[in-house]
């Protein structure tokens, strides 16, 4: 219920800096045009955000016939979760990594990088999806999904900014609005990404709990962030430096650049997920 409405909140903040934004720059015709623009975008965003951010991927979708060990792995967990098999993804990219997606626990899918099927042994791979299992089953997956596809669109202000020609309320000659058109610009990104920062990083830690639950391995999941993180540094993930909105929804952060990439760094340190895996193994606790 709580992710729920995290999700309401964030399709209404996503409104709100649209109709805001479009008031300053088209006046009440750009604010009319901002309003109907962002129940569309809140539409679509939350019937086919998934298949969005899959497209932006590349991702093809494999099954028992066409990657049996990885597909049987990711049903096996499911029944361990107490949830429905999800479908399954795998991304043609060098980097490894992995992510989940969908509306709910009926409507999922789950991805990896055929990067990350080499990098880790059977034993970590499966600890990495049960950690993806457990944002299926906590519901984050449709918050998460749908920032990656609200937060890019913000960029289409740009357009809306191009097709008012940055003109004031009055639409007078020369009335160029160079400071709505500066606000957009700036703003309209730095609120994202703390939208986004804002539901990222505590979830990642309870999902690293629950997919070490559903896995019984948490040694086996810390392995694996080790050496994603490891691995990552040195191999870029282009279709993740062409869409820095989605870097939240990946089990590491797969952005390693500067500047507006740097805004959509949501993950907490590797160093202390592993630390926390590695108490619970300890003493079959997690810490808070």
């Amino acid at each position: 219920m709580w992710n729920m409405t995290k999700t309401f909140m964030l399709m209404a903040a996503i409104t709100a800096l649209f109709v805001v934004i479009g008031q300053m720059i088209g006046g009440q015709t750009g604010m009319i045009f901002a309003v109907v623009m962002s129940l569309a975008m809140n539409f679509f965003s939350y019937w086919f955000s998934d298949k969005m951010v899959l497209k932006m991927y590349n991702a093809q979708e494999v099954d028992a016939q066409t990657a049996p060990e990885f597909y049987n792995m990711v049903k096996e967990l499911s029944v361990r979760a107490d949830i429905p098999m999800p479908k399954v993804y795998l991304i043609n990219e060098d980097a490894p990594n992995a992510f989940a997606t969908g509306r709910s626990p009926s409507h999922a899918a789950v991805a990896a990088t055929t990067g990350i099927l080499r990098a880790l042994s059977p034993r970590e791979l499966r600890g990495v999806m049960a950690h993806e299992l457990a944002h299926v089953k906590h519901r984050d997956i449709l918050t998460s999904t749908i920032a990656a596809t609200m937060a890019g669109a913000i960029s289409s202000l740009a357009n809306m900014a191009m097709f008012f020609g940055g003109r004031n309320s009055d639409d007078e000659e020369g009335g160029s609005n160079i400071f709505a058109t500066m606000a957009m610009m700036f703003l309209a990104p730095l609120a994202a990404s703390l939208i986004q920062m804002a539901i990222s990083r505590a979830r990642e830690f309870e999902a690293d709990r629950g997919g070490a639950e559903i896995a019984g391995e948490p040694l086996a999941l810390a392995s694996a962030l080790d050496k994603i993180h490891k691995y990552a540094a040195g191999i870029p993930f282009a279709a993740a430096e062409s869409h820095p909105a989605t870097a939240q929804m990946m089990i590491i952060n797969p952005l390693f650049g500067g500047g507006i990439s740097k805004m959509f760094s949501t993950h907490p340190a590797t160093e202390e997920r592993i630390a926390r895996l590695q108490e619970m193994a300890r003493t079959g606790q997690y810490p808070a």
